[in-house]
């Protein structure tokens, strides 16, 4: 009776959420940075980003860390849409991600299954998921079954319209000497040759070092996306990013279906719905969903799978920290995009080695918060009690 006894109290169940804690942390950029939405007006220049971090514990003692994010606009938001909906969380089991997922969108289902609402879940899924790879004692690319343990990585960063052509090739051979394996420029510029100069400048420096791709947020009407495709064949391009607006669907389908350059887009997009329309339309070679931005790990595994069936490529936005393990369990050869400036925020760091992103050996995602971030932190709201 004693050994039933214990096999019942460590069965899958047993344990339940005790003690959530939320924090709105703001991340201040070095430099203003500049896309084309903000050389077109549409945007002011990026000075902070704006994080929710949920941390969970059980009464078992299991915990998990997971973050969202939003550039300009939109962080108050989710900090305090969260704090709404974190209480039906306590008490839960931790195992039943996908349940508690439904549970938190019904308790706010009146602002709808998109957008901000599921960004403010996507804290709660990613700590979740964090919990659940740390109790196995895996990776969370381990628990998810990697296809491999190191994925190509791309950087973003260094190649802002903010940043002068000079400042840009320099930070292409920093990038290389890194071992970066991939170099992203961004274009969009109201003077479309100022763009081809900067991208003939750009593909002479890395003189087939690493791979090329180009970005350009969504700024150009049909008629300038398709002349620009085709100006840019001769360079080889792994894709052109954002050419057209995110929802355009059947523009999208147009290009990737008339240019040999592969098209990229997605990571606008706030729910596994809207990519379903991408992928089902034969809108994109690369897909870019953005776990954050469409509710979690949990929803990005599901456009996975969609994308997977039709075998696109895949290469996820932002929050690298999170990405990387999702983009090693998938089953194509994918992209990382590479961006340092979350660094401050976690204690460790991701290794980089021969234009490749490695798999952290750690548990769970393998991150811990900074002290740095406490000391940007704006507000903090706990629900339970801490086992």
């Amino acid at each position: 009776m004693a050994v039933a006894n214990d096999l019942q109290s460590t069965t899958v169940g047993a344990d339940s959420i005790a003690w959530i804690k939320l924090s709105s942390v703001f991340l201040p950029l070095k430099t203003p940075i500049s896309d084309a939405k903000v050389l077109t007006g549409r945007q002011k220049p990026l000075t902070e980003v704006a994080f929710l971090f949920a941390e969970i514990e059980t009464k078992h003692g299991h915990s998990g860390i997971g973050f969202s994010y939003s550039k300009r606009a939109g962080g108050p938001g989710q900090y305090e849409h969260a704090k709404e909906i974190a209480h039906v969380l306590i008490g839960e089991d931790p195992n039943d991600i996908g349940k508690l997922w439904n549970k938190l969108c019904w308790a706010g289902a009146s602002v709808g299954r998109s957008g901000l609402a599921v960004q403010a879940i996507a804290a709660f899924d990613v700590a979740l998921w964090d919990l659940k790879a740390k109790r196995a004692g895996l990776p969370l690319a381990k628990l998810l079954g990697a296809h491999r343990d190191s994925v190509q990585c791309y950087n973003t960063s260094g190649g802002f319209l903010s940043s002068p052509i000079e400042e840009v090739l320099d930070n292409v051979e920093q990038s290389i000497a890194a071992g970066i394996g991939g170099i992203k420029i961004k274009v969009g510029q109201p003077d479309m040759a100022v763009d081809l100069k900067r991208v003939a400048a750009v593909h002479d420096r890395i003189g087939g070092r690493a791979a090329m791709m180009v970005d350009a947020n969504q700024q150009w009407d049909r008629p300038s996306a398709m002349r620009f495709g085709r100006l840019m064949e001769p360079y080889n391009l792994t894709w052109i990013e954002e050419p057209l607006d995110a929802y355009d669907v059947e523009g999208h389908a147009a290009l990737a279906a008339r240019l040999d350059t592969p098209i990229a887009t997605g990571e606008m997009l706030a729910s596994v719905l809207e990519h379903i329309a991408l992928i089902q339309n034969n809108s994109v070679d690369f897909i870019q969903p953005d776990a954050p931005r469409v509710g979690g790990i949990t929803q990005f595994l599901k456009i996975c799978a969609l994308a997977e069936a039709k075998k696109l490529q895949l290469a996820p936005h932002f929050a690298m920290e999170i990405h990387l393990h999702l983009a090693a369990a998938y089953e194509l050869e994918p992209w990382v995009e590479h961006f340092d400036w979350l660094d401050p925020l976690f204690n460790e760091r991701l290794e980089i080695k021969g234009g490749r992103m490695l798999v952290p050996n750690r548990p769970g995602l393998g991150i811990t918060l900074s002290a740095q971030a406490g000391h940007w932190t704006r507000g903090t709201a706990e629900f339970g009690k801490k086992p």
